[in-house]
């Protein structure tokens, strides 16, 4: 089985801005980001993003433009990402779907096909939502510091990925 890292986008893989981000010259890449996405790979993590785009659903943005700003992630990191799972809906817009976080759908979709251990992975996310989406499908949380509280669920919080990087690899050394 593998080990997965599941990652939120905005707040954790680009900077969080107060806006939907969804061009490619908005999208700004934080500081350590790419240095973490490749030590979780080195230390043989896949690498998988969970987003909620509901921008799809309200009319704001394509599909296309979600997937030019993960190629500019990919793009950052030396495309170590190995899948981009995203929920185009959003319940006041178009339609009710498991795949929007808090809801788990899209951890469950990668789960299957990369035949995730559950117990080796964690989610890392910048709101409460993306934390619940993990703990319903028993993986631990790591909270990116943003504009919420940090949900008590959560294993622990961090500043950035690269804090949350270097946590996760210091707790698997000792596991």
């Amino acid at each position: 089985m593998n080990k997965c890292i599941f990652l939120d986008r905005d707040g954790v893989l680009n900077e969080e801005i107060g806006t939907y981000v969804y061009k490619r010259e908005d999208l700004i890449i934080p500081e350590g980001m790419p240095e973490a996405l490749q030590q979780l790979k080195k230390a043989g993590y896949l690498l998988v993003v969970v987003t909620n785009q509901a921008g799809i659903a309200m009319g704001k943005y394509t599909r296309k433009e979600v997937l030019e700003c993960h190629n500019k992630i990919q793009e950052a990191c030396g495309n170590v990402l190995d899948a981009l799972y995203y929920c185009p809906h959003h319940p006041d817009y178009d339609t009710a779907s498991l795949t929007r976080k808090p809801d788990s759908l899209m951890i469950e979709k990668a789960i299957a096909k990369f035949n995730i251990d559950r117990n080796q992975s964690w989610m890392v996310g910048d709101r409460q939502r993306d934390i619940e989406a993990g703990n319903k499908q028993q993986i631990k949380g790591i909270f990116i510091s943003t504009q919420e509280p940090t949900p008590s669920t959560a294993i622990y919080n961090a500043k950035n990925l690269l804090e949350a990087s270097r946590f996760i690899l210091q707790f698997s050394a000792e596991a």
